[in-house]
């Protein structure tokens, strides 16, 4: 017990102490995965709106690949990934593997199904009469897109605050892809699992609490957005 509460003890300097250590890391996840969510919604939004809005062959398979990539293993992610960037695959000549890009590039991948879904809910969600009525006043197709995308905003909101919720966790790939290289890919969830291995418990635990202040935050504001949207 005496060993625990040490930890706790040491963790909590350390977070207080605002150590540099700790704060790169924290920095270098926050910044990484804010760039994987920013491009997997560009990617993401279009393509749940076109799918909620169109009726076409095919629909419910898509469907039914959506939801089963949304629980698509981060390991595979980043071996898939690490197989294209890897200097015997076909982008190995860019070298980016073990940078931040190629990281970003995996959680695009991870974000992409969970953004696209939360979208398409929300599209699916909101009232039928938005386009009709927006078309009638005038509006041509993409103007009555943006007033659809306008009343749906918090829906998309929180579809970008779950899938930054699902990158900013993840192992599998910040550890194929990154490497875990100190001060350049080391995220905090790649330094927790190097840090405890190495016997450093408080320094892996000052990580842990403030990963775990991260997902608080995170749900409570996901939660905010779910009840705007209603």
């Amino acid at each position: 017990m005496d060993f625990i509460v040490e930890s706790l003890r040491t963790a909590f300097a350390l977070i207080l102490s605002l150590d540099g250590e700790v704060f790169n890391t924290v920095g270098t996840s926050l910044t990484i995965s804010s760039m994987a969510i920013f491009f997997a919604t560009l990617i993401s939004v279009p393509i749940g709106i076109v799918i909620a809005l169109n009726q076409f062959s095919g629909k419910t398979f898509c469907l039914t690949i959506l939801n089963t990539l949304m629980a698509l293993p981060t390991v595979v992610v980043g071996l898939v990934v690490y197989g294209f960037l890897s200097r015997q695959g076909p982008l190995g000549q860019f070298g980016l593997l073990f940078t931040p890009a190629a990281m970003v590039i995996g959680q695009i991948i991870l974000a992409t199904p969970i953004v696209t879904n939360y979208t398409l809910a929300a599209v699916v969600g909101s009232d039928p009469r938005i386009l009709p009525t927006a078309q009638t006043l005038g509006a041509g197709p993409l103007t009555g897109v943006m007033v659809l995308v306008k009343e749906i905003r918090f829906g998309i909101m929180a579809a970008l605050i779950a899938g930054f919720g699902r990158i900013i966790a993840e192992v599998g790939v910040a550890m194929m892809l990154g490497g875990n290289i100190r001060g350049y890919t080391r995220t905090m969830t790649t330094a927790i699992a190097l840090e405890t291995s190495k016997g450093e418990f408080a320094f892996g635990l000052a990580l842990g609490m403030i990963l775990l202040s991260v997902a608080l935050a995170i749900n409570i504001f996901l939660n905010f957005l779910q009840q705007r949207s209603r």
